[in-house]
């Protein structure tokens, strides 16, 4: 006899083809009914929440008398929550997300009283990445159950081994997936299902032999859980005649027990060895099979669709990770300043509300993606006013002058303006940046060759008080500021707004200090040899790369390290998409239009020996849409104007591009192509979540018998390498998901830009999926001088995506911040002019920087596939507002910051440490 696991769930897409409210309304019914089948009795069993918390915390916000009610529901057990706070995508939000996912939705499940389901629930994601196993075993997932981007057919049962070696139990659900017990047993596909005990007897018992078949060791599973769907009382009631026992014994060759998934789980686990089955790394094998036989779909297209939601999401999670935790973690250790942890929570909750699967994807409804412009909006508003007020509180004391130096200024009557400038890294930035300064207006100017013009005058003097050179980039003048008073109404003043370029040299994760003087009239902005990045009327070098502009715009890289010449590279591709939010649709009669014959315009925008930076503009003229009555592209031609600012860095081993896409255009995918002429790679590496994979550049050979067939673009999170041995670039492009390398002799790194549908689920048809306006992109070219060195790509990625931040501070200001400060009763004590806070070395990665309950928590992991040893240094500055000395303990802890280890003492304030090949590792420094 074997047991069967009847578990009875739903799943529940907050939001899809319908809007929130929409779908809310039909879960506060559902709900509503369940419980009244538990009060009635004739609901015998627990309830499994879709492996997500969202569903209850939605349901009590509009039923608030019901609270005391579900929370006893979830002590109990009736309730089986968790452990996601939403069902996220795995390829289109961070790895920082998934573990922060994961730890709100177990903490609510605890917060209501119950313990969180151990089911590491993945029923309807678009493929699964290398890394999952990893996250949910260091989180106490037991195990995992899994559908899209498998084919199984005849076995449910297998070992899933993530990218560091991780091996999770996991079940694969059957032929319609985790709807295939409600379809096949209960007809819910029908709009008249069958009633009748002998016809869901005889349906039941053709779904257990199959289940039978297919499970070859353990229990078996009975989940009985479709979209949106209510629990059937009717159909239950038959059910639960097979699962009395009126003798104490069941009839029969099954044993069949209502439990949930972790019921399931404990048993699977007995028998895990008898498991004979491995899958490793990511999940992503297209749909095979014809539908009869299994009916899923990987659905590749969601990486590239309405991509403002993904940039949006990007640069949230780049804020929140790198800059608003860790900025305020300095500021609470250095300042004084409170942790803001209660703010930090809530903009999570606001990003994390846009990562379910149907969401995030931009496969939706235009409402719903209206919806989460919004959350988007408080989450980056939460978290930049954080980064402002712990990057302000690090900067009083930075630049609060000893009594000397406070003599010495007024001695030599030249007031001072302060800009204090922030590294996200943690390790230490060297380079040309470029910054916006504001400067008084009743600082002299000067004019050069005509009285038409003023310039700001301006000096830059370094942390040590000597003089930095800097490129003027541009300037604009009487810009309108406020300053905002805790006492009194905002007041407004003007300043001039410069834009330059300057050598900076910043700690990791630290700050310098410049002071900003007034200019001597006349002064030059460049020096006297008139050394200049820019070689010719199309062309500009430095030491390691020359670029040339051709006459279609497109760009030629000879990398001077190598010899070798990349040319072609910002070549446009547009071609006809006739799909939707879940597909890109290529079209039978389609003509793809490339920029090698368009008309281009190539103008110098700056020049010096700093920077150098020229802008191209292209226009391509390509049909205006596709013509459904023709199936072809439409005869009329439409103007696509693509519009580059391409700038060259002195000392930098990259070329810098920020693009403009004016999209008119409707029904179309835009790619940029980068040739790499790499052709002996037969395959390319691209980061995800935690990983970096390394994928084939063919497709598979057996291509023509899936039912879905294998596309060539794949999901990326920030990069895509292609390297062959001897030639090779790498492109790095946050906040766009989706790249190719193609099969072609010239290996072409293509990178989406967008793509542009009129199809939307349910509907004829909605405007938004189009992405009409402007779109902007920033995005690094990379000549490959050796194999892609993988921490370095992290790096350049996380200095694209986060910047540089600055505080800049006028007498005034430094005013106004002291005296809040005193009103805080927080003491200000002079900073270092220059100072990190802490730094890590080796072929590592650092993810995340926080304070938790126990101390500063730091998480890391190894993108290679070889062991490394990291070096983790704190600096010396003051731990908290109590002035209480550093820690030197620490200890290792898992994603929900349970200790793994005892507490440890440190070498001073260093730690070095192992990291196994594409390891995550979280380290708790205690305080």
């Amino acid at each position: 006899m074997r047991r069967v696991h009847y578990v009875l769930s739903t799943h529940w897409d907050r939001e899809w083809y319908q809007g929130f409210q929409d779908f809310r309304y039909r879960l506060v019914q559902m709900v509503d009914r369940v419980m009244a089948g538990w009060e009635r009795e004739t609901l015998g069993g627990a309830f499994q929440t879709d492996g997500q918390a969202i569903l209850l915390e939605d349901y009590l916000e509009v039923r608030p008398e019901q609270a005391e009610q579900v929370h006893q529901r979830v002590a109990d057990g009736h309730f089986k929550v968790g452990p996601w706070y939403v069902l996220p995508d795995e390829f289109l939000v961070s790895g920082e997300s998934l573990i922060r996912n994961l730890r709100l939705g177990r903490q609510l499940a605890r917060g209501w009283g119950g313990v969180p389901s151990d089911a590491g629930f993945l029923c309807d994601m678009f493929g699964h990445n290398s890394q999952m196993p990893q996250i949910f075993a260091q989180i106490g997932v037991r195990g995992a159950f899994v559908w899209r981007g498998t084919n199984l057919l005849n076995n449910r049962l297998f070992l899933w081994r993530g990218a560091d070696g991780t091996e999770l139990p996991t079940y694969r659900f059957g032929r319609i997936g985790y709807c295939t017990f409600a379809i096949q047993v209960r007809q819910s596909d029908l709009t008249q299902p069958l009633l009748k005990a002998e016809d869901l007897n005889a349906r039941l018992d053709a779904f257990l032999k199959e289940e039978d078949e297919q499970v070859p060791v353990g229990p078996m599973l009975a989940f009985d859980g479709c979209d949106h769907a209510e629990w059937d009382s009717a159909a239950y009631r038959v059910l639960a005649e097979r699962m009395e026992h009126p003798d104490g014994k069941p009839v029969g060759k099954y044993e069949i027990v209502h439990t949930t998934l972790d019921d399931y789980l404990t048993e699977l686990l007995a028998v895990r060895g008898e498991i004979r089955q491995v899958l490793e790394g990511e999940l992503r094998e297209p749909g095979l099979f014809p539908g009869e036989k299994e009916a899923q779909w990987l659905i590749p297209g969601v990486d590239s669709s309405r991509v403002r939601l993904k940039q949006a999401n990007a640069a949230c999670e780049t804020t929140l990770c790198h800059w608003a935790e860790p900025l305020s973690a300095f500021a609470h250790a250095a300042a004084g300043l409170p942790y803001p942890t209660g703010y930090l929570e809530v903009a999570w909750r606001w990003l994390l509300q846009n990562h379910p699967h149907d969401s995030i994807c931009g496969c939706s409804i235009d409402a719903v993606h209206q919806d989460m412009r919004y959350r988007f909006h408080q989450s980056q508003s939460i978290a930049d006013r954080l980064t402002t007020e712990a990057a302000r509180a690090i900067a009083l004391g930075a630049v609060t002058p000893s009594a000397a130096a406070t003599e010495n200024q007024q001695a030599e009557g030249q007031p001072q303006a302060r800009v204090v400038v922030f590294n996200p890294l943690p390790r230490a930035v060297d380079e040309i940046v470029t910054l916006e300064v504001d400067v008084p207006t009743d600082w002299p100017g000067w004019s050069e060759m005509t009285s038409f013009e003023t310039r700001a005058g301006l000096q830059i003097l370094d942390a040590d008080g000597q003089a930095v050179m800097y490129q003027r980039i541009g300037q604009k003048l009487n810009q309108p500021r406020f300053r905002v008073y805790d006492t009194t109404f905002p007041r407004g003043y003007n300043v001039h707004a410069l834009k330059i370029a300057l050598p900076v040299q910043l700690p990791p994760l630290g700050y310098t200090t410049l002071s900003l003087r007034p200019g001597q009239l006349g002064m030059p902005t460049l020096p006297a040899s008139g050394a200049n990045l820019v070689t010719g009327v199309r062309s500009m070098a430095n030491d390691y790369l020359s670029v040339t502009f051709e006459t279609n715009g497109a760009i030629t890289i000879l990398d001077r390290r190598s010899g070798n010449s990349y040319r072609g590279l910002l070549t446009f591709e547009d071609c006809a998409d006739i799909g939707d939010g879940w597909n890109h649709g290529p079209a039978t009669n389609d003509e793809v239009f490339l920029s090698i014959a368009s008309a281009a315009e190539v103008s110098l925008v700056s020049h010096g020996p700093l920077m150098a930076s020229f802008r191209v503009r292209v226009c391509m003229r390509v049909p205006a849409g596709f013509d459904a009555q023709t199936g072809g592209r439409s005869t009329q031609r439409a103007d696509l104007v693509i519009d580059s600012l391409v700038s060259l860095r002195a000392g930098a081993e990259c070329v810098s591009v920020q693009t403009t896409v004016y999209n008119t255009i409707r029904d179309h995918r835009l790619r940029v192509l980068f040739p790499s002429q790499a052709v002996r790679a037969r395959s390319y590496l691209a980061d995800t979540p935690f990983d970096v994979v390394e994928r084939s550049i063919a497709l598979r050979a057996d291509n023509a018998q899936y039912r879905e067939p294998e596309v060539e673009t794949k999901p990326q999170q920030n990069w895509t390498a292609v390297f062959d041995g001897q030639r090779g670039l790498a492109i790095i492009a946050p906040g766009l998901y989706e790249s190719a390398v193609l099969d072609t002799a010239e290996r072409t790194v293509a990178l989406t830009l967008l793509r542009a549908t009129q199809r939307t689920v349910n509907t004829a048809g909605e405007p938004e999926g189009q992405v009409q306006g402007e779109l902007h992109y920033a995005f690094e070219i990379m000549p490959l001088n050796g194999a892609p060195d993988r921490v370095r790509l992290f790096d350049r990625a996380t200095l694209l995506a986060a910047g540089l931040r600055t505080v800049q501070l006028l007498p005034e200001d430094l005013s106004n911040l002291a005296q809040s400060a005193a009103r805080s009763e927080r003491e200000v004590m002079p900073l270092p002019p220059t100072a990190g806070f802490l730094s890590l070395s080796g072929a590592v990665t650092l993810t995340s920087v926080r304070r938790t309950a126990a101390g500063l928590e730091l998480r890391i992991f190894n993108p290679t596939s070889q062991p490394t040893q990291a070096h983790l240094s704190l600096y010396e500055l003051r731990i908290t507002a109590a002035r209480r000395p550093a820690s030197r303990h620490a200890q290792w802890v898992n994603l929900e910051s349970t200790p793994l280890s005892k507490p440890f003492a440190l070498d001073g304030n260093t730690l070095t440490f192992e990291v196994h090949p594409k390891q995550i590792r979280t380290l708790c420094l205690i305080e």
